[in-house]
């Protein structure tokens, strides 16, 4: 399988996109049901979608949520000769860290291990890393070595070595996480990955998008340094950040049928690659919720699958435009246990747009303005 390619055109090498596909594998959610597991680990580890968005942590250890939803990674590869790790490219944290060998944690052992002393550019940092989740944490410590990302090389890119793993990372396809939010995010000061590659040149623009392919296991990307216009059509909305800690952005309401169910008079989201679901405020996701028809059951917001076609549509009211969503975009169907809405509970104020909202809008994650731009998928 071709992990790294480059779309070209025929007129100069400047025009390639830099672009590295995204497999969409089973979630640690779908493994556990085929298990009949899924109810025990959904009681025993909660799902705790804004640890990660905890102001106190905004600099020092870097939270995560542990989130079995995700779906999407990518292939890089560490050290001289390469050894390659599936990771989730996730826009809500800064840091790249991937499991070692000095690492015994269930979720190691099945999972590939970076060998330091395989690598010839590998250098020690000698800091630990700690990395915290809403339900345990990694350890490790920080080293050295030549990371490469959609077919650049970033050279000297410091990254995190686990030593030990929360134990949901063990039903997860991914390996590891590549960060790209803001480095005053990162733990540990470590300098994130596309921080290195705006420094050293590597891409034509300072900025990235991400294209979630809705149906199929294959065709999502992750484009460095370009918008491919292949996967979206229409205007590009540019929003400003207000917050560029956080690709976060202010949302001027949600509605309904026509009618506010959330967000009346504003509130802040932030565009997250690495969050599965839309989430926000308990009783503003209970009004969604009722808005559309779904009921609560056992943590679930469930609806009936034969009537997901006569379901309103959720919109979203950001920056003076309209991004709407479909019930065939925001209900997830599981062979074992029907359909659900993609909605979840979250903190008393912040938003994340997961997802279930990129899968419909293309996103640009843009450093040089500090902006995102949103565009209808293809």
């Amino acid at each position: 399988m071709k992990w790294v390619f480059a779309v070209c055109a025929m007129v100069a090498l400047s025009e390639c996109l830099v672009q590295i596909p995204l497999e969409k594998g089973k979630t640690a959610r779908e493994v556990l049901e085929e298990q009949g597991l899924w109810e025990e680990y959904r009681l025993k580890y909660p799902y705790n979608p804004m640890a990660k968005f905890d102001q106190r942590f905004a600099v020092g250890d870097q939270p995560m949520t542990n989130d079995a939803d995700l779906a999407y990674y990518g292939v890089i590869s560490i050290g001289t000769p390469p050894q390659s790790f599936k990771v989730i490219f996730d826009t809500g944290s800064s840091n790249l860290w991937v499991p070692s060998i000095y690492c015994n944690s269930a979720a190691c052992n099945n999972h590939d291990k970076f060998n330091p002393s395989q690598s010839s550019t590998f250098r020690n940092n000698g800091r630990a890393l700690t990395i915290q989740y809403g339900t345990g944490s990694m350890t490790g410590f920080l080293g050295y070595d030549t990371v490469m990302v959609g077919g650049l090389a970033v050279k000297n890119q410091v990254f995190g070595l686990s030593q030990s793993e929360a134990p949901f990372m063990q039903y997860m396809r991914a390996d590891g996480i590549l960060g790209l939010a803001y480095p005053r995010l990162s733990a540990s000061g470590a300098t994130p990955v596309f921080d290195n590659m705006m420094t050293e040149g590597l891409v034509n623009q300072d900025l990235f998008s991400v294209y979630l392919s809705p149906n199929s296991e294959q065709g999502s990307v992750v484009t460095f340094g370009d918008v491919d216009p292949n996967h979206y059509y229409g205007p590009i909305t540019w929003i400003p950040l207000s917050n560029e800690l956080y690709w976060q952005i202010t949302v001027d309401s949600v509605t309904v049928n026509g009618q506010v169910v959330a967000c009346n008079g504003g509130c802040q989201a932030i565009v997250d690659t690495g969050t599965s679901l839309i989430v926000g405020p308990q009783s503003s996701i209970s009004n969604i919720n009722r808005g559309v028809g779904a009921t609560s059951q056992n943590g679930n917001y469930v609806v009936n699958c034969n009537s997901i076609s006569q379901m309103p549509d959720l919109t979203f009211h950001i920056h003076g435009q309209q991004f709407t969503l479909p019930a065939s975009a925001y209900v997830r169907q599981s062979q074992y246990y029907g359909c659900s809405t993609g909605f979840g509970n979250g903190g008393d104020n912040l938003w994340i747009l997961g997802d279930v909202f990129i899968r419909q809008y293309y996103s640009i994650f843009n450093r040089a303005q500090n902006m995102v731009g949103l565009a209808r998928a293809r």
